[in-house]
């Protein structure tokens, strides 16, 4: 199943594109990142069996196994691509919103958009590994 971030806004050099490039490069299935300018530009069609996330601070906070879970239940169900959206600075509309498989949140607060698709790549990471096996630090 290919991982597809599609964010507004550019990361350039940073920090944050430094973590984000570490983690994805750790994430052993395809992934791949768009980005879009703030407003605008051309959203890249969806193949079909698409599950759609939207990063929106009204949706389900859930643990890190639970996200692992679902990655791959519709892995499993030979979901082609998991494309998670980022949206600029205004967030998302209720048309967007409706559309979408998951609204996911990282918790009531409020994150820099840089520092949310570092946040995203990282459990992305987190929910590979815990698929793989690997021991989970908070389990037990």
């Amino acid at each position: 199943m290919l991982i597809h971030i599609v964010a507004r806004g550019r990361i350039g050099r940073s920090p944050e594109a430094d973590l984000v490039a570490r983690y994805l490069k750790r994430v052993t299935w395809p992934a791949r990142i768009t980005e879009l300018p703030d407003r605008g530009g051309r959203i890249p069609p969806a193949e079909s069996n698409t599950r759609l996330i939207l990063l929106d601070e009204s949706g389900r906070d859930m643990p890190s196994t639970d996200f692992a879970a679902l990655l791959g239940r519709w892995r499993d169900d030979g979901v082609r691509e998991a494309r998670f959206m980022i949206g600029a600075a205004d967030g998302f509309d209720d048309a967007e919103r409706e559309k979408a498989d998951l609204l996911l949140s990282f918790g009531r607060l409020t994150w820099p958009h840089m520092l949310a698709r570092a946040m995203l790549a990282e459990q992305l990471w987190r929910a590979v590994s815990i698929l793989a096996n690997h021991p989970y630090h908070r389990e037990g």
